[in-house]
């Protein structure tokens, strides 16, 4: 009996080996390529800009490992053949263990893009390891969330590899003025330069050299991102002025940069295609001044145009639409001054916008959504309307309506409802475009609303609904109704129950249930019906115990080998 059962294993396994030795490695290449791109198209669909600051599905979660990675682990255990194809199609990598770096870089010979999240690390040793490795192909390096740049490791890595085009070295505790002169000296060819929200620097004075530096050596820079960086006009001048491929520029939290000064540096730009900019006073100066206009006018190729926390004018919106500049993503977040009018006039003269974001705008009510969703978005594909405290969810159902393109819509925070019964709801049809829809923070949601949200919206592949106390049993027939659903989001619902989930849910690869009242027996319903997780939250779930985690460690192997889980509790 053993050896009958063991027979068309044997033989199974035999004809896999012969199937695989048919083709050469181009060939699986060539199919392994075609499984992570469809993938990553339909991982994707809602996050086509790379400038669109939005999550996407996973871009907020630190530590994830995406669905490409665990396709590949997969396939790399079938054969030894299969193993060495994989192994060439890794092209990024996240690591943590300096220990196992060696190992990590004899494996993967293609590298483009390499990313240090340990803070613990010894950087400077770890970047003179890695330069020994013939890693000719890698032009991405992030290090960011250290304590201080390690010049020494640097200054080694880029002796040996050449090819970097692209350094991030975001939320560093102190960057000094020699860390730029490093960089400009080390990195001549880098296109896209990162050093936002460093935790403690100097005065913005002490870094006006090391900028102008920086502007004259990477005479290729492309994007540049000093958001919380403490850089002054004099310094914006020159990173302006020298980089004459300077096309994106992102600079929030920007404390002493006026709008007299950006109007100067931008007329010596007019080749920016995007512009990112907030101010951190409590009382902003009016950015509409006629100098302020006038420069931003000169930007005829602008696609993006980001300003948050301004004080400006419907003049200044006027002076956008007339000279129809191409926008395509358009955002005014937290910015007074303005009227209804000057919006409007800008989305009729400015029709191709794909997203658009006017969080707080408080004058923004139903019947505005109505006519411009009617009218103008004709191109749409992503909206923020959080915060807009006039809305309700009639002007949801009139972008769903009116967009055809639309298939991301944030609005949280929307406290008042339409009163739209069932049966009207029921005759709204069904809208299969949509894909991630932000809902948290709305109290009026109960489980007959998202029962029916999950019926108009079945293809939802992102769903947030934190802080929604309104909901429990309900979501268990959200799940069903949309099985391509892959990120949830539960945090703060203090009345959600999954008790109920008696059907396996294939998609799903993220689920935050942090600060809930989720318990072990839940844990064990979700582990059971949910084994494809990649990533499971329960921070401050005091009903979960070791007890509950070991089910989900035992039942999702994907979580187990190659994604994250988290869970910890205030101790008192």
């Amino acid at each position: 009996m053993k050896s009958s059962s063991s027979a068309p294993l044997s033989s199974s396994s035999s004809s896999q080996q012969m199937v695989s030795s048919y083709l050469p490695d181009e060939c699986w290449e060539s199919i392994f390529r075609f499984i992570i791109i469809d993938d990553d198209c339909n991982n994707n669909n809602n996050n086509n800009n790379k400038n669109y600051n939005g999550i996407g599905y996973f871009g907020s979660h630190k530590s994830f490992v995406t669905k490409n990675f665990v396709n590949l682990n997969s396939l790399s255990l079938v054969s030894k053949q299969f193993l060495a194809v994989t192994n060439r199609l890794r092209f990024s990598l996240t690591f943590y263990n300096e220990s196992t770096s060696c190992h990590i870089f004899k494996r993967f010979t293609n590298l483009n893009s390499l990313n240090i999240k340990n803070l613990y690390i010894n950087l400077n040793n770890l970047l003179c390891k890695i330069s020994c490795f013939p890693l000719k192909q890698l032009t991405s390096l992030n290090i960011s969330n250290q304590h201080t740049i390690p010049a020494n490791g640097l200054r080694t890595f880029s002796q040996k590899i050449t090819t970097l085009t692209s350094l991030t070295c975001s939320h560093v505790d102190s960057i000094n003025n020699s860390d730029l002169f490093l960089i400009a000296e080390c990195f001549p060819l880098l296109e896209q330069l990162d050093l936002s929200y460093p935790l403690c620097c100097k005065l913005s004075s002490s870094y006006v050299d090391g900028v102008k530096a920086l502007s004259l050596r990477l005479t290729k820079l492309r994007e540049v991102n000093l958001s919380g960086f403490p850089i002054n006009y004099q310094s914006l001048f020159h990173l302006f002025n020298n980089c004459r491929k300077l096309e994106e520029v992102i600079i929030f939290n920007c404390v002493e940069i006026t709008s007299k000064g950006l109007a100067s540096a931008l007329r010596e730009r007019p080749t920016l295609r995007s512009l990112s900019f907030s101010t951190t006073s409590i009382n902003p100066e009016l950015f509409s001044t006629s100098h302020f206009i006038d420069s931003l006018a000169t930007l005829k190729g602008i696609t993006c145009l980001v300003l948050r926390g301004f004080k400006i004018s419907d003049e200044l919106l006027y002076s956008i639409a007339r000279e129809c500049l191409p926008l395509t993503r358009f955002v005014l977040r937290r910015c007074t001054g303005h009227s209804y009018d000057g919006i409007k006039f800008l989305l009729s003269k400015c029709q191709h916008i794909q997203q658009l974001d006017l969080q707080y705008t408080d004058f923004l009510n139903d019947q505005h959504v109505v006519q411009l969703s009617s009218s103008f978005l004709v191109d749409l594909v992503s909206i923020n309307l959080s915060r807009c405290r006039l809305l309700t969810d009639s002007a949801l159902f009139a972008l769903v309506r009116n967009c055809s393109s639309l298939s991301e819509i944030k609005m949280v925070h929307i406290q008042s409802k339409s009163g739209e019964s069932s049966e009207s709801l029921v005759k709204f049809g069904v809208y299969p475009e949509l894909k991630s829809l932000y809902l948290g923070e709305c109290p009026w949601l109960s489980d007959e609303s998202i029962i029916m949200f999950a019926s108009i919206f079945p293809n939802l592949q992102l769903l947030d609904l934190n802080n929604c106390n309104g909901i429990s049993e309900g979501i268990c027939q959200v799940l069903r109704k949309c099985c391509k659903l892959r990120y949830l989001n539960l945090s703060f619902c203090s009345g959600m129950k999954l008790l109920g989930l008696n059907f396996v849910v294939p998609e799903l690869e993220v689920l935050n249930l942090s600060h809930t009242k989720v318990d072990d027996e839940t844990l064990y319903v979700i582990s059971k019906n949910c084994s494809g997780l990649l990533k499971l939250l329960l921070d401050y779930c005091c009903g979960v115990t070791e007890k509950g985690v070991k089910h989900v460690l035992d039942n999702c192997t994907q979580l187990r080998d190659h994604g994250y889980l988290c869970h910890c509790i205030l101790n008192v």
